[in-house]
């Protein structure tokens, strides 16, 4: 597969630290300390879930030469949906006006964007599309309980989209060599890590630390498998892209690697974290600065547990 265009979309309010000190006494240097995140965006009051996934595909087809009626695949990702039924990838289909093809929206938490690419991937196996659009977009503030101590002060919003082809289109599309996702639902605290019950105010970490320690074991072992199915080794990697949870669990997955803090890309410090369009945001931010043939893995992992692992040659 090939990514043929990403683009992303981040609201333009800022929120520092300093919000959360005068709203709960978390110092900054508290927060940068435990999380890197110096500052995070947030939605605007008419801006959701929907809003931010159709300006960035606005964007991604005006960086493109394809045009929206020869899609014939939308997959969308998110677990802070504007609305549960009407879901993210239809509301992208009814802008885009193509009718007819199929549609799928799904969850698994921060790991989302690696399994809607891989629902992307069956389509293509089973010749049923050949032109995808996937659109991952978190409005976490809208969710969020920000006087919660404990993560309350993570959370950003933003969206990202992807135009891939199941053939090369030009000499400077990305081609997906592997991806390999997997649920980790059997390991700790994986049902309690992390959790947002609709009927209850905001997102709820009560262990923490069963997430660092589980995330940091999952990121670096699927890494090295994606690049162990083409021969490669951990020196081959250019950048690697991590979920964007904490700085600190980037800098422990990177340091499990050996890999040089140079080679890792991270958005959290200005953006928080923005849930599974964490990574595709990081991919669009810097396709500027990618030079062909270098290798780039992206590593996720979620609540719930789930993990998984790209590896994208430019």
């Amino acid at each position: 597969m090939y990514i043929h265009a990403v683009s992303h979309y981040l609201p333009t309010e800022v929120v520092g630290n300093e919000h959360f000190t005068q709203l709960n006494g978390l110092s900054s240097e508290w927060i940068i300390e435990r999380t890197g995140i110096q500052e995070r965006r947030k939605a605007a009051s008419d801006e959701n879930t929907n809003t931010m996934a159709l300006e960035a595909v606005r964007r991604l087809f005006d960086h493109s030469t394809i045009q929206p009626s020869e899609i014939d695949l939308i997959v969308g990702a998110t677990y802070t949906p504007y609305d549960t039924i009407v879901t993210l990838a239809h509301v992208v289909q009814h802008n885009l006006g193509v009718p007819d093809i199929p549609v799928v929206s799904i969850s698994t938490a921060c790991s989302s964007l690696l399994n809607a690419i891989e629902v992307v991937e069956g389509y293509f196996a089973m010749n049923k599309a050949s032109m995808a659009v996937v659109i991952v977009s978190e409005h976490n503030t809208a969710y969020n309980n920000e006087h919660d101590t404990v993560s309350g002060h993570l959370w950003g919003d933003g969206s990202a989209a992807m135009l891939i082809s199941k053939e090369r289109l030009s000499d400077d599309d990305m081609t997906i060599h592997t991806l390999i996702t997997g649920g980790a639902a059997t390991s700790g605290k994986a049902t309690t890590g992390v959790m947002l019950k609709p009927l209850e105010k905001g997102v709820s970490m009560p262990h923490g630390r069963d997430v660092f320690i589980n995330a940091c074991q999952y990121m670096p072992r699927v890494s090295l498998q994606v690049l162990e199915k083409h021969n490669l080794t951990i020196d081959d990697v250019d950048y690697l892209i991590p979920h964007q949870a904490n700085l600190r669990i980037s800098l422990n997955v990177i340091n499990t690697l050996k890999l040089p803090e140079s080679k890792l890309l991270s958005n959290i410090q200005k953006l928080g974290n923005t849930g599974c369009a964490g990574c595709a945001i990081a991919l669009s931010e810097n396709r500027s600065i990618f030079k062909k043939g270098q290798k780039i893995v992206i590593t996720v992992f979620g609540g719930g547990y789930s993990f998984g692992a790209m590896l994208i040659e430019v």
